[in-house]
């Protein structure tokens, strides 16, 4: 049991509330997940530019004077702190190559999420307080997903936590569990996808990246995703400009949404979206099972 949340916005005046709409989302479902919690903010992308979220058990060790050393490696970047985590932000053109160079100047750091607007934040603990660590009620942005999580297949680690990003500017959360995720992940492997973890809702990241990498958009990644998944699953899935919801065909995980002119939200509950401006005028819904809901800022959905 796990507890997942997500906020699309439509209406430009409430992105500078996103975060702080999101964590009260994120901190109602505590009791569906105290082991760990996470969040990711997609923002408006600065030209040019792109940002790389890390984490590290020693930020103290790992981010004193980060900026410094790779600026003499060659890498122009500006570097916030925040606790365990750091945003480093590169010119776009270095996105492809920052990986590599991190590895080798700081191999303990490990990469949460990384493209030209999101920034994931994640650690171990309950959400109020994982909230406060990174001051997430503060951050504004277009869209959002969080997780709390219950974990049951797997250890209580930063890494094991939800969202997961396999993809720049990807990353889904997961309540439930995937019975061909060994197989898929060895299929993945083979068409060069990379794994941290032995979880298997980093498989079904990963698997939608691969997808969109082909040419799909969002929505079309989902669809695929009934057929190629097997198991119990609700997802919620965040990408640079889109938002996206799917339940599998036996849905017997629970799930809410509401929609009005001003947001798309979703909650594992009701009482995750309560406190949203305007939700008692709201269309207020449970997804179908084995149907897929997509928004795009870019596009109709």
């Amino acid at each position: 049991m796990c507890g997942i949340v997500g906020l699309f916005l439509k209406d430009k005046g409430l992105e500078p509330q996103l975060g702080a709409l999101l964590s009260e989302m994120l901190i109602t479902m505590t009791d569906r997940g105290p082991d760990s919690a996470g969040i990711a903010i997609y923002g408006d992308p600065a030209a040019g530019k792109a940002k790389v979220t890390v984490q590290s058990a020693d930020p103290q060790s790992d981010f004193d004077g980060l900026e410094t050393t790779l600026h003499k490696a060659g890498v122009s970047a500006s570097v916030v702190v925040k606790s365990t985590h750091a945003v480093i932000e590169i010119d776009a053109a270095q996105l492809a190559e920052i990986r590599a160079v991190l590895a080798e100047l700081r191999p303990n750091v490990r990469v949460m999420g990384s493209g030209e607007s999101v920034e994931i934040f994640k650690e171990v603990g309950l959400p109020k307080d994982v909230v406060a660590r990174f001051g997430l009620r503060a951050m504004g942005g277009t869209h959002g997903i969080g997780h709390t999580r219950m974990a049951t297949e797997s250890a209580v680690t930063t890494l094991g936590a939800h969202p997961f990003s396999t993809g720049a500017d990807q990353c889904l959360v997961h309540n439930g569990s995937l019975s061909n995720h060994n197989n898929l992940r060895r299929e993945l492997i083979r068409e060069g996808m990379t794994f941290e973890t032995q979880n298997d809702s980093e498989v079904a990241a990963a698997y939608l990246t691969a997808e969109m990498a082909k040419g799909k958009d969002l929505g079309q990644a989902l669809t695929g995703a009934l057929d190629d998944l097997d198991g119990f699953f609700t997802f919620v899935v965040g990408t640079k400009s889109g938002f996206g919801v799917v339940r599998d065909p036996i849905a017997c995980k629970p799930a809410v949404m509401a929609e009005t002119d001003q947001y798309v939200a979703f909650g594992s509950e009701y009482r995750a979206l309560v406190n949203l401006p305007g939700i008692e005028n709201a269309r207020v819904w449970e997804p179908e099972p084995a149907t897929v809901y997509f928004w795009d800022h870019e596009k109709a959905a």
